[in-house]
């Protein structure tokens, strides 16, 4: 920052007094350069008057300083328990739509959902995870250019990639599938419409994370969108206009996600930094063209790895055993919301402590997200294999053979857990092809695991190739962050350092932030 105040250069108590100034005014006033205007240092004369358009950088640090203890651990805590209220909905939503629609048709909404879901993450080309982090180590830096740049660039090329791969995926099912499969077709196309909408809400939603509104950015996705996908679901069902089918399931779809979208880009723009439209935006494209591969690649792989037994399932035409899969590993996708609600805040923290080069604050910050996931993990992992048989049964005699399935997929979601957030790690401080490079091992792994537990055990037999190929993925990622980042697996540092302050009298650090 230049301040001309026409005092010497080597007058360092007359530069400090307008480094105070600054910082003081800019805490009490918040003046960004939307609203510009001159603040006087009355009490020296010496000092000229300089634009409040200087303060911007600093007043954006200022409001970009996260807490890495106690905030990190409150505001998982409130992210969680909208995760508990959407994952509610969720679960509801998807048993419901079992019990309407039957296992089969199940199965092909299930199978659909799951290419939709592929292509639409692929279509972010990663800036769903990777805007995190420009937007946090921009804004930590006070370039409010840059995050105008980055947030158009990432929306202008999102959205056109995922236009092209719904018009592409449409064609190919027009062309290419079997006609008498109705169900299955116009399944199909429904899925490839809502393509570029949930593109669309995945980039909105981590606006609203990037821009301070952590918590705010579940709501849209996690409790309205499942809550008018029930709503609509459940009016088409009582008018009794409509056959409950896979087709009518997916136009639900398309219909919440629209308002989905209408509702997270309002929030987006509530949340937004001040000034941030009037601010010319700044070009860094050739940095990020430079994470657009692997983030894309692990956008892909990260949904296609978790839809991996039910793909598998549905490309070799085992769409009854697909369904049922599929309803299995949504109860057990219960047991991860403590790592997705951690993660919630663990990413744009991660990201501005990298840029700020503190290693151990982030080692610490990596160690609490661990407790908390685990934590939370076991805790819902203990009931949920208590009560998971007889609540699949109510469904009838086809879904109570979910629940070995379920039971297989708890456990493994339970173990990835305990590793905490370590893919969005890598991500935050520059790794992205190590990312990348672990999540093809765990594709492979995945493909391999799942093809072989289908051909011996059918649905089981896929959630034990999943579960296996989770755990390797994750070793695989424990493994390089100890070596490349010089970062202790979380649980292990908990450890060590509860063990080292209980041998110092103290009680542990990590515990009391």
């Amino acid at each position: 920052m230049s301040v001309t105040c026409g005092l010497p250069r080597n007058d360092r108590r007359g530069s400090q007094s307008v480094e105070r100034k600054i910082i003081s005014k800019s805490s009490q006033t918040g003046v960004g350069p939307a609203g510009a205007r001159d603040i006087d240092d009355c009490s020296d004369p010496k000092l000229a008057r300089f634009p409040a358009a200087s303060v911007a950088p600093t007043n954006m640090v200022l409001r970009h300083k996260e807490d890495t203890g106690r905030g990190l651990g409150y505001a998982s805590i409130f992210a969680l328990l909208v995760y508990i209220g959407g994952a509610g909905l969720t679960s509801l939503a998807q048993l419901l739509i079992a019990r309407i629609v039957g296992s089969t048709s199940y199965g092909i909404y299930s199978y659909v959902l799951a290419w939709t879901s592929v292509l639409a993450y692929l279509a972010t080309l990663g800036f769903h995870v990777s805007l995190l982090r420009f937007v946090s180590a921009y804004s930590a830096k006070g370039r409010l250019d840059l995050v105008h740049g980055v947030v158009r660039f990432a929306l202008q090329r999102s959205l056109a990639a995922a236009t092209l791969f719904g018009i592409i995926g449409a064609a190919l099912v027009f062309f290419f599938s079997d006609s008498s499969h109705k169900e299955l077709q116009t399944s199909q196309l429904l899925g490839m419409a809502a393509v570029p909408l949930v593109t669309a809400y995945a980039l909105g939603a981590t606006l609203v994370r990037a821009f301070g509104g952590g918590v705010s950015a579940l709501l849209p996705e996690r409790i309205v969108r499942d809550g008018l996908l029930l709503t609509l679901l459940g009016m088409a069902v009582l008018s009794g206009s409509w056959t409950p089918n896979a087709p009518l399931v997916m136009q639900a779809v398309l219909a919440s996600s629209a308002i989905t979208v209408g509702l997270v880009f309002i929030m987006a723009a509530k949340f937004q930094p001040p000034g941030l439209r009037q601010v010319q935006p700044g070009n860094e494209s050739r940095e990020w063209w430079s994470a657009v591969p692997p983030m894309m690649l692990m956008a892909g792989l990260d949904v296609f790895i978790s839809r991996a037994g039910v793909m598998v399932l549905g490309w070799t035409h085992h769409i009854r055993e697909a369904g049922i899969f599929a309803l299995g590993l949504n109860v057990a996708l219960l047991v991860s919301l403590s790592l997705v609600a951690v993660s919630t805040m663990f990413a744009p923290t991660a990201a501005a402590l990298h840029a700020r080069g503190d290693r151990m604050a982030l080692q610490q910050l990596f160690s609490r997200a661990a407790l908390l996931s685990s934590g939370g993990a076991i805790a819902m992992a203990i009931p949920m294999l208590a009560i998971i048989e007889p609540l699949l049964s109510w469904f009838g005699g086809d879904f109570s053979t979910a629940a070995p399935v379920a039971r297989i997929l708890i456990l493994g979601y339970v173990f990835v857990a305990l590793c905490g957030p370590q893919m969005l790690l890598l991500m935050m401080t520059g790794n992205e092809w190590a990312a990348a490079a672990t999540m093809i091992a765990g594709a492979a792994a995945s493909i391999m695991g799942c093809a072989a537990g289908i051909a011996l055990y059918g649905a089981p037999g896929a959630a034990v190739g999943l579960a296996l190929a989770l755990a390797i993925w994750n070793v695989a990622m424990s493994i390089y962050i100890s070596k490349r980042l010089k970062i202790i697996p979380g649980l292990i540092f908990a450890l060590a350092s509860l063990r080292t302050r209980a041998v110092d009298g103290q009680p542990p650090h990590w515990f009391l932030r």
